[in-house]
């Protein structure tokens, strides 16, 4: 296992190439982001400030003030990048599947695969509603309204799962949505927070059940199944 960083500037090491195509300004506020990104991660959206990131860049803080302005700019900037890449790596690959249960389960695959390189780290929208669930303002708008996009995204899936019959024909698209995220919740608890074995297999455990139990018909969907694979007669 790699090990884990341990100062300011390892945490701000780039992730991905910033492109080249843009300006140098925008370059630099692209780099900006991406290294207090990866702070965020680390260290939570609380944890960023002009400081600590004009610090790990190597840059004057009022070198960085003047790419954001704020504080609140830079962790909203964050949380806008962070979305950008979860929408890229999960939402847009699924929908390269077709309508109904393929796309459902390729969301659900596609999430299951971020949030696993995400246990090592941290992810910024978990972290971030513990942060802000009672601070109003526009760092909480920011990170309500990507969440909110996201499990709009879930649920239209499901509901157009139920149209194409894969789902029953009364389905509650949001309920099932609910399930489907209090699933990568517990994850999250059960993997990051407590270290337990098997909790990755319990969320995908959980997953074939969810489609068993609101299955238009046995065919449409599995039976639910064991956390050791064994399918329940």
């Amino acid at each position: 296992m790699p090990r884990a960083p341990t100062t300011v500037a390892e945490l701000a090491a780039p992730t991905r190439p910033v492109a080249r195509a843009l300006p140098k300004g925008q370059q630099t506020k692209a780099a900006i982001v991406d290294a207090a990104l990866r702070m965020a991660a680390q260290l939570g959206l609380e944890g960023l400030s002009i400081g600590a990131v004009a610090e790990a860049m190597g840059m004057s803080k009022s070198g960085v003030f003047a790419h954001f302005g704020s504080r609140d700019e830079l962790q909203i900037s964050v949380v806008r990048e962070y979305y950008a890449r979860f929408e890229q790596e999960v939402f847009e690959p699924a929908l390269l599947q077709p309508r109904g249960l393929p796309r459902v389960r390729a969301l659900f695959d596609h999430w299951m695969r971020y949030t696993g390189a995400e246990l090592d780290s941290g992810c910024i929208f978990i972290s971030g509603a513990v942060e802000f669930d009672d601070r109003p303002g526009a760092v909480r708008d920011a990170l309500a309204e990507a969440v909110s996009a996201w499990m709009e995204a879930m649920a239209r899936a499901v509901a157009q799962a139920s149209a194409e019959g894969h789902l029953q024909a009364e389905v509650d698209a949001q309920q099932v949505t609910f399930e489907i995220h209090a699933l990568i919740l517990a994850l999250h608890y059960e993997a990051r927070f407590l270290h337990l074995p098997g909790a990755v297999d319990r969320a995908r455990c959980g997953f074939e059940n969810i489609l068993a139990r609101y299955g238009s018909t046995p065919a449409a969907a599995p039976a639910p199944v064991s956390p050791r694979g064994q399918r329940s007669r």
